[in-house]
């Protein structure tokens, strides 16, 4: 059963598809104009079957007229079509200045100028109307080479036809070489285009001009095109990193007064994050970010407070797997990093490096090639991390374990120290709250948190270990009244105390 919600977006995603038909019709109009521009001549009508199998014949015996081969050489979609005088085509844009649909938003939001949404109707093609590019597969009869002209690659899976810089340039400028110098423009570092990560180049190969980028839209740009959504990253091999999420809020977390205090520094940046870029204007340019490192025993609250800066100012904090960042060859670990960097530009994400001292440790002295090039990654970790413009936090268990120069451009370090006993009686109360335990073992929370030296971590594991066997074990069915709620608790606390006894164990300590 379909909801007031579920009908609502369906009905916004119909005004989106109408609203980018609409844009298609006007692209493919300009498209079919720049053609008929390229064929001057006027287009033969269209012969019967029979008459072109026998044409077909006649050339491949070789005993057609040249005028025949001229005739068939031009395509099929420009038969009977009317041809262009010489002039440029005049063809109006649609207007999106009161449209609701999320690519009206997109073009109002990003300032988007015809030439500029041409470039992103011609990206997006490929995916909702790969058919429309076909066209551009024209080769010559003689040679059977495609027209560079019109550019683009065949994909290995998709099959139909890739635009490349080279079609956006005939599209936009066509023979026009002053014209096409201006257009360029489009596909400087510092256009909208791509100062807005709304399209991507893949370079070419080495040697070939830049025209031979492949150009396709950003994943980001297209959810918000297409469906009016934030793009999330999937995690893989290509975006090692997963989305670290929290059900706590901020009044969830124990931190001791002075830890709580470096920590509400890193609040004051994000709230005025902003307002600091205009304020500190070229100061603001050599220290675009924030770097943090949290350092501390395990279990002592650094990913929590991270995940809870992020969702307490509604960004996405995302966790960088090492494990498949790393790599024992040469380079591969640069380019893994740089998957990251590259998706998170743009985005205000905070990247949050946990174990960071396995990519950010130190350096050591040069005896080797293997040294040389470890020495070689970390150079480019430091100047990926200063050019990065939001928030990262490193964390680790040892402060002495990172490099001396990550340190000095880190804006603050902060220490996550074992917690104390008013602290754990806070984690303890606050644990078996949350498992629906508070009733039967929320009294022993002070003599716990006295008695048992254990981390926030320790605690959440020895809790859930209690819960799990509520669930499992019915000890106390047999009793009635006062008894059976005696038994209940006597049962709950000998599993916590088993709980807390596994943890110890863990741990290596005797309990």
């Amino acid at each position: 059963m379909s909801t007031g919600n579920d009908r609502n977006r369906a009905e916004l995603l119909a005004a989106n598809a109408q609203a980018l038909a609409s844009e298609m019709a006007w692209f493919e109009s300009v498209l079919s104009a720049r053609l008929r521009a390229v064929f001057p001549k006027k287009a033969p009508v269209a012969k019967p079957k029979e008459v072109k199998k026998k044409n077909f014949l006649a050339r491949l015996f070789s005993k057609a007229s040249a005028e025949e081969a001229e005739a068939d050489a031009i395509p099929k979609f420009l038969v009977e079509v009317p041809q262009n005088q010489g002039k440029e085509p005049v063809l109006e844009a649609p207007d999106w200045s009161d449209d609701p649909s999320y690519y009206a938003q997109f073009v109002r939001e990003n300032e988007l100028l015809p030439e500029d949404r041409l470039v992103i109707m011609l990206a997006l093609a490929p995916h909702i109307q790969p058919e429309l590019l076909n066209r551009l597969f024209i080769k010559d009869a003689k040679t059977g080479i495609g027209d560079p002209r019109f550019g683009g690659v065949q994909g290995s899976q998709h099959g139909g036809f890739l635009p490349t810089v080279e079609t956006a340039m005939f599209l936009l400028s066509g023979n026009n070489l002053d014209q096409r110098l201006q257009d360029a423009y489009l596909f400087h570092p510092d256009s909208v285009l791509l100062k807005q990560n709304i399209l991507v180049l893949q370079q070419p190969a080495p040697g070939e001009p830049f025209e031979a980028s492949q150009i396709r839209l950003s994943e980001d740009a297209l959810a918000q095109l297409t469906k009016g959504e934030v793009w999330q990253p999937r995690f893989n091999m290509d975006f090692p990193a997963k989305l670290l999420h929290t059900p706590l809020a901020w009044k969830d977390l124990v931190l001791n007064a002075e830890t709580m205090r470096q920590v509400e520094f890193i609040v004051q940046w994000l709230n005025n994050r902003v307002a600091l870029k205009d304020q500190l204007g070229e100061l603001h340019a050599l220290k675009p970010g924030f770097k943090a490192l949290f350092y501390g025993p395990s279990g002592t609250g650094k990913t929590l407070t991270a995940a809870l800066l992020g969702r307490r100012h509604g960004l996405e904090v995302y966790r960088v797997d090492l494990s498949m960042v790393v790599s024992k060859y040469i380079g591969e670990t640069e380019k893994n990093l740089e998957k990251v960097f590259a998706r998170a530009e743009g985005k205000d994400w905070i990247l949050f490096f946990d174990e960071a001292d396995a990519l950010f440790g130190k350096r050591t002295n040069i005896s080797d090639a293997h040294d040389k090039y470890a020495n070689q990654e970390i150079a480019y970790l430091l100047q990926r991390l200063e050019d990065y413009p939001g928030l990262v936090i490193l964390a680790s268990n040892m402060q002495q374990n990172i490099d001396d120069a990550f340190a000095r451009r880190l804006e603050i370090i902060v220490k996550f120290a074992r917690p104390t006993v008013a602290e754990r009686q806070k984690l303890w109360e606050k644990a078996l709250q949350l498992a629906g335990l508070s009733e039967s073992c929320g009294a022993f929370a002070p003599d716990l948190a006295k008695h048992y030296d254990l981390t926030g971590a320790n605690i959440v594991n020895a809790v859930h270990y209690t819960a799990l066997w509520g669930f499992s074990e019915k000890e106390a069915e047999n009793g009635a009244g006062e008894k059976q709620a005696d038994a209940r608790v006597v049962a709950t606390m000998k599993h916590l105390y088993q709980g807390i006894r596994k943890e110890y164990l863990k741990e290596r300590k005797s309990f």
